[in-house]
């Protein structure tokens, strides 16, 4: 009796065990002040460097990251965030732009005392990501950008601004949801769209507007990035990326594809998405490692 009862004891620890390497550990939860005096949301999970910066797209949140963080948590300190006007951080800014989104993130980085970070930004935050490291280039050793930057020669017109948004000024709602559903591949999963469609539908109006005209009204032509970390893409095919432009603007530019995914390719195929970036950092890592020896092995 005495021995059974002692299997059952160590059935039971090492179930526990298990069940507790699958699950992702308890989130630390911060907030930071951006330079406007804005409370930015953030959650740290797991320790290591570098530091991965999580930072999420137009009208979205950090629970986008839901499927990245127990896989990165491993191996490097994971954080997501919410940007001002989204989630759980403050609302009150009168204009979205992408450099106070870039200041949100250096908020984040700068309270952490992370001394080495690599920003990783969904669609709008490919800009985002890109102020933030000229906010704060001595933390920043690199740079990836999901599904973004395809072209960074691409401009618009204001009349053509105006165009563009005048529907999401006048039903927002309705507006994202179309918008947001055009964004997916034949075959996506429905459900899945429909918690895509409607976290960013449901949205703040002035926030996402906002964010949306700031972002079509920057040009990389005349107001080029101060980039000197290398930089990558990991996108979809859903629209063409230009490297041989992109490499005019930021001479480190690298781009791998995820074939005939939409636009979400961290929700979609999230294990292959995982795969792929992890082969990134690892990259980005070994190349670090190469530049401090000096290239001697």
């Amino acid at each position: 009796m005495g021995k059974k009862i002692i299997r059952i004891v160590l059935f039971a620890f090492y179930a526990a065990v298990i069940v507790s390497a699958a699950v992702p550990a308890q989130a630390e939860d911060g907030v930071a002040v951006s330079k406007d005096g804005t409370p930015i949301a953030f959650s740290v999970y797991g320790e290591g460097e570098p530091a991965l910066i999580f930072v999420h797209g137009w009208c979205c949140n950090r629970s986008v990251w839901k499927n990245q963080v127990p896989y990165f948590e491993k191996e490097y300190k994971v954080v997501t965030l919410d940007l001002a006007g989204h989630g759980a951080s403050g609302t009150e800014r009168d204009v979205y732009s992408m450099e106070a989104f870039g200041e949100d993130v250096a908020a984040v980085v700068r309270q952490m005392q992370a001394s080495q970070v690599i920003l990783i930004g969904h669609s709008m935050s490919g800009m985002v990501i890109i102020e933030a490291a000229e906010i704060i280039p001595d933390h920043v050793i690199a740079l990836i950008g999901i599904d973004t930057m395809q072209d960074l020669e691409e401009t618009y017109p204001p009349e053509q601004i105006e165009e563009h948004l005048k529907p999401f000024r006048d039903d927002f709602k309705t507006t994202v949801d179309s918008f947001v559903r055009g964004m997916f591949v034949e075959g996506t999963d429905p459900e899945l769209m429909d918690e895509v469609a409607g976290m960013m539908s449901g949205a703040s109006q002035k926030t996402g507007v906002s964010a949306m005209e700031e972002m079509m009204k920057m040009s990389y032509i005349t107001d080029p990035p101060y980039i000197k970390v290398p930089v990558w893409c990991l996108n979809a095919d859903l629209w063409p990326t230009n490297p041989e432009v992109n490499r005019k603007y930021v001479p480190e530019f690298n781009l791998r594809l995820m074939p005939d995914r939409g636009h979400f390719i961290m929700l979609e195929d999230p294990d292959e998405f995982n795969r792929e970036l992890d082969g990134i950092i690892k990259e980005i890592k070994a190349d670090a490692l190469d530049e401090e020896d000096g290239g001697n092995y």
